[in-house]
């Protein structure tokens, strides 16, 4: 079933993609979700509506999840659940840029078994299947040989190099890069293009549910902010944080990490 699975979400991506690029720099509604969630537009809710009927359609036993979604909490009965994500990085959209995705993935009792990041505008086809490693338009990905923080290249928004983050204060002399997405960050990890991803705020399912599988079959390791592994399709739909690099890297930076009590 993992076959048929991937298989359907790359299908997904690639119509959803279609549907995305019909608004992108064009003319279409958008505004402010309540509770300061960020914007939407129309591109977001037309994706979901096509993903919604398309893949429950055609496996109407999975659970659903998605970021454009009301949360059914029936999917905690489902042994598998699709996480999806319609448009990561909706503000880049709306702006024009070339950097926002599609991340879907379909976990099994909260394990991810398969998983695409799809950038439509530059044709960038990240996927995997658990066991069978991941890859972009059919080439393997294999995360970076960096083994300390020091000195390596991180995937982080500005509030992670807040010393509040940090043991005793010390951020750690890392080069920061930034991209709006983070199923992309994860994805370019992945691909071993920069050696880690962070971010230490509450972090939805949906924006790493993906990525942290393309991490995990590139040969690194994505875990919360304080080292445990990741769980999906849970009732929160939140993970603490994300930390993602090669396994060495991983762990050098949970060491410099301040641990919180979450």
């Amino acid at each position: 079933m993992q076959g048929a699975d991937l298989e359907l979400l790359i299908n997904a991506a690639r119509r959803s993609g279609e549907i995305a690029k019909q608004y992108w720099r064009g003319s279409y509604a958008t505004w402010d979700k309540s509770d300061g969630a960020g914007p939407v537009t129309q591109a977001d809710l037309d994706v979901n509506a096509y993903l919604s009927k398309t893949l429950r359609q055609q496996r109407p036993e999975y659970g659903w999840l998605s970021e454009e979604s009301e949360d059914d909490q029936d999917r905690l009965d489902r042994e598998r659940c699709f996480i999806v994500d319609p448009l990561d990085g909706t503000r880049s959209f709306i702006q024009g840029d070339e950097h926002w995705a599609h991340s879907f993935a379909i976990a099994r009792q909260g394990v991810v078994e398969a998983a695409v990041v799809f950038l439509p505008v530059r044709d960038l086809m990240y996927f995997a299947r658990r066991g069978q490693g991941a890859y972009c338009n059919d080439i393997p990905l294999k995360v970076s040989d960096a083994r300390t923080i020091a000195a390596s290249t991180l995937l982080a928004a500005r509030p992670a190099i807040s010393p509040e983050h940090w043991r005793n204060g010390d951020v750690p002399s890392f080069e920061r890069r930034f991209r709006p997405s983070l199923a992309y960050r994860l994805a370019l990890v992945a691909q071993g293009r920069y050696d880690g991803m962070i971010t230490f705020r509450d972090t939805w399912e949906w924006d790493i549910a993906a990525g942290s599988l393309l991490i995990h079959e590139a040969g690194g390791r994505a875990t919360d902010r304080q080292g445990r592994e990741l769980v999906f399709n849970s009732p929160t739909c939140k993970a603490n944080g994300i930390v993602a690099a090669s396994t060495n890297l991983h762990d050098d930076i949970c060491k410099h990490l301040e641990m919180t009590t979450n």
